[in-house]
């Protein structure tokens, strides 16, 4: 993508109010980020102030130098290095960024999460799983967080492992993991959906536990506890239909309830590699056609019926995109221009919470 094109959709993706949806919805009606950028700066709210503050081009340009300088890379949703996994997504993040080995973004991957304040077997089980499936061909995914996380990484830095951070790609978190940190940036990769700089905010983890499970082809959970974050990233596997395993532990360890209860629930029961693998032998394969393709040379046409079929399904009660798009047969793309056209008509509203939710 050239350098003035970046700078525009990375702009639309950092305005402040708007998500996956809203950004999709609005290029797909506008066209092109420029397009989408000259319309935003209209929108007005009912009060009649400026619904959507766009960022100062000089911010961002300098996230872009920053991230170029520190050795990072913006791949946005268009771009044919874009991850097929993310790209499956409905919708996609509009843009990462990415640091360390690219090429194992081509690589089939499983995500691998746990509680983190495991037990010593539980990180030497992660150990033996990450070290056997990255020897089988496949790159571990996790979130660089204490306990199981790291030692999933860890035990596959030689075979490849992918690190999903929920700060910037710069911001280190937790700060023990430092060394880990680095030794993943040279051999493996970082990702990142913030921008370069981004503090750690609780918001941020639930977006990158649903990028965790959407690189993957299944989710291995480790040790978590009922109402541990790992549960979250199985719960995006099962929903963008991807496998959802876990290890079994004794009923005595709190730790073992968050996967005792996904095996009740129908996860694969794991014990070693060789059941990962007999797990997603039959899993799908994510094509060409799943991936998001950029329809900027496409001209957009409202559809006045569907409009009103949309509005009808809408109501003070979140529903999600994907549940519109197999009520209504349309795309989630054409159905988030609708719902923008909506939102301007003052009949929808896409901030998370209400009728229509911008973040998982």
């Amino acid at each position: 993508m050239a350098s003035n094109s970046l700078l525009n959709w990375l702009r639309l993706a950092r305005t402040d109010g708007i998500g996956p949806v809203t950004f999709f919805g609005l290029l797909t009606k506008y066209l092109t980020p420029e397009n989408a950028l000259k319309a935003v700066a209209k929108i007005t709210t009912q009060n009649g102030d400026i619904k959507y503050k766009i960022p100062p081009i000089d911010d961002i340009k300098n996230e872009i130098e920053q991230t170029e300088k520190y050795g990072g890379k913006f791949i946005t949703a268009d771009d044919k290095i874009f991850p097929k996994g993310l790209g499956a997504l409905t919708p996609p993040p509009p843009i990462i960024t990415v640091l360390g080995n690219l090429s194992l973004l081509n690589k089939p991957m499983l995500a691998m999460v746990g509680a983190r304040n495991a037990s010593m077997a539980g990180m030497k089980m992660a150990q033996n799983l990450a070290r056997n499936l990255g020897n089988a061909g496949y790159v571990i995914v996790s979130g660089l967080a204490r306990g199981i996380d790291g030692a999933a990484h860890m035990a596959a830095l030689e075979t490849g492992t992918i690190a999903v951070v929920a700060g910037g790609i710069d911001h280190i978190y937790p700060p023990e993991h430092d060394g880990l940190y680095h030794k993943i940036a040279e051999s493996g990769v970082i990702i990142s959906e913030n921008p370069f700089g981004a503090k750690v905010f609780a918001r941020d983890f639930p977006r990158r536990n649903r990028i965790i499970s959407a690189l993957s082809l299944g989710t291995i959970v480790v040790e978590a506890e009922e109402k541990s974050g790992s549960l979250i990233t199985a719960r995006f596997a099962n929903e963008q239909g991807r496998e959802v395993m876990a290890v079994p532990g004794s009923p005595l360890d709190p730790r073992a309830a968050g996967p005792n209860n996904l095996i009740k629930q129908g996860a694969s029961l794991v014990t070693s590699h060789q059941d990962v693998l007999d797990n997603i032998s039959s899993q799908f394969k994510l094509s060409a056609i799943d991936e998001y393709e950029y329809q900027g040379n496409k001209e957009y046409n409202s559809d006045d019926a569907l409009k009103q079929k949309i509005e009808e399904l809408l109501s003070p009660v979140p529903i999600s995109l994907d549940e519109i798009c197999r009520y209504s047969g349309y795309s989630w793309r054409i159905i988030a221009a609708i719902i923008i056209e909506l939102e301007l008509e003052g009949k929808a509203f896409l901030r998370s919470g209400n009728m229509v939710s911008n973040t998982p």
